[in-house]
């Protein structure tokens, strides 16, 4: 640890994070990540980090209080910002100022900071929102589901899942008018959380992850620039006893696509492995890697498996450098070479504390993972830990990661 920025307030909820400009922005030669956005998930109030000035000593430039964002745009629960192709900052937000699930998208300059408004017309507001990706060519924006936070927001209740708490669109924009164009309904409590765009430009397809199907869709540019979606990956849920219901769910919080479009990885939040696929045939990804680093379904714990249709046993724990990781794999990054996944394993405080009390008693961890990105393969690398439960005012619970040179989400 070179520095700590400690923020001004408490409660804030660090979800997401992103550059003030990315590789996407149409001046990417010239434009330098020089400004970290970190809109709060439960405060609604977006910092703006320097981290340009002084790249080993980051510090706050700019602070936007939530009553402006519930105000000015009546939005509230921000979650993913990315700069868009004018050098705009576009963050999703999650919900109204009251918690109810609201999606859409508010826009920041990209130069002052200064909180312009919402981005789409109002009327076209779909009724959740959590994740976005865009692909300037092809003229649009693919934009996913959230849910309720005043519901979801105090944990996890199996009773939601009948009440409509959960997302189930995946909703097509014009990129350009900020109209919506299409709708895909995913299924009942399907939750697609984590969507991407294969990286090269021209590409007109990409993945969305649905985090309590466990089911991952490929969408795709079909005749007069409509949009469909295939399914293209289901991981099964596991029979359990011991655990909040009989089926535990995949959980995929996380999907990211190496920088050269040839693998596709997925963390699996709740049973507790990352998945690498190879995508030589974008509609049909072949699993080639896989590896456990936490769960709820590990050996010794209080969660039997009674029947799987992947595993003949349950996984064992993982100790790295003489500590028991606790938790499940949530946020990756993957370097731009694409040999080295970095995840970490907090993904919302709240349901922290219900599914891995001992994750947040200890702290959270970042861990690497070192890829053959040759034939495939994962392999947890023992030398490498970094442990938030040691942080002075801690234990931390750490979430997103990004590289100041460029990574495989900016």
């Amino acid at each position: 640890v070179i520095h700590r920025l400690p923020m001004p307030n408490l409660k804030d909820e660090l979800h997401s994070s992103g550059w003030s400009a990315g590789c996407t922005c149409f001046d990417s030669i010239t434009t330098k990540r020089n400004k970290l956005i970190l809109p709060c998930f439960i405060s609604s109030r977006i910092y703006v980090v320097d981290v340009g000035s002084q790249c080993r000593a980051p510090k706050l430039c700019k602070m936007i209080e939530p009553v402006d964002v519930f105000w000015k745009c009546n939005k509230g629960y921000l979650n993913v910002p990315r700069s868009l192709p004018n050098g705009d900052i576009l963050i999703a937000n999650v919900g109204d100022p009251s918690g109810n699930a609201k999606g859409g998208f508010i826009v920041l300059d990209g130069e002052t900071f200064e909180l312009k408004g919402n981005w789409e017309n109002e009327c076209e507001t779909p009724p959740s929102g959590y994740d976005f990706w865009y692909q300037p060519r092809h003229n649009v924006l693919i934009s996913s589901a959230g849910f309720a936070l005043k519901c979801a927001g105090y944990g996890f209740d199996p009773d939601d899942l009948k009440r409509g708490v959960y997302g189930r669109r995946l909703n097509v924009w014009n990129l350009s008018c900020r109209t919506l164009t299409q709708c895909f309904d995913l299924g009942e409590d399907s939750l697609p959380l984590s969507v991407k765009f294969l990286h090269n430009p021209d590409a007109a397809e990409g993945y969305v992850s649905c985090a309590l199907s466990g089911v991952v869709y490929r969408f795709y540019k079909c005749e007069a620039n409509n949009w469909t979606v295939e399914e293209v990956i289901r991981i099964p849920p596991k029979e359990v006893t011991g655990w909040i219901m009989p089926k535990m769910p995949a959980f995929t919080v996380d999907l990211i696509i190496s920088t050269d479009d040839r693998y596709l990885y997925l963390s699996n939040w709740l049973h507790g492995d990352i998945r690498q696929y190879e995508l030589s045939k974008t509609c049909k990804p072949r699993l080639v890697g896989q590896v456990f680093v936490g769960g709820s379904i590990l050996r010794g714990g209080p969660v039997a498996v009674c029947r799987d249709e992947e595993l003949k046993c349950q996984p064992e724990p993982l100790v790295v450098k003489c500590k028991r990781v606790y938790g499940g794999p949530c946020k990756m990054q993957l370097s731009l070479d694409g040999k080295r996944l970095y995840v970490t394993n907090s993904f919302y405080s709240t349901w922290d504390k219900q599914f891995y009390p001992n994750m947040v008693k200890e702290g959270s961890v970042m861990l690497q993972i070192d890829v053959d990105t040759e034939k495939g393969g994962l392999t947890v690398n023992k030398n490498f830990l970094v442990d938030f439960g040691k942080e002075p005012n801690g234990p931390c619970l750490a979430h997103e990661i990004h590289f100041a040179c460029g990574d495989s989400t900016s």
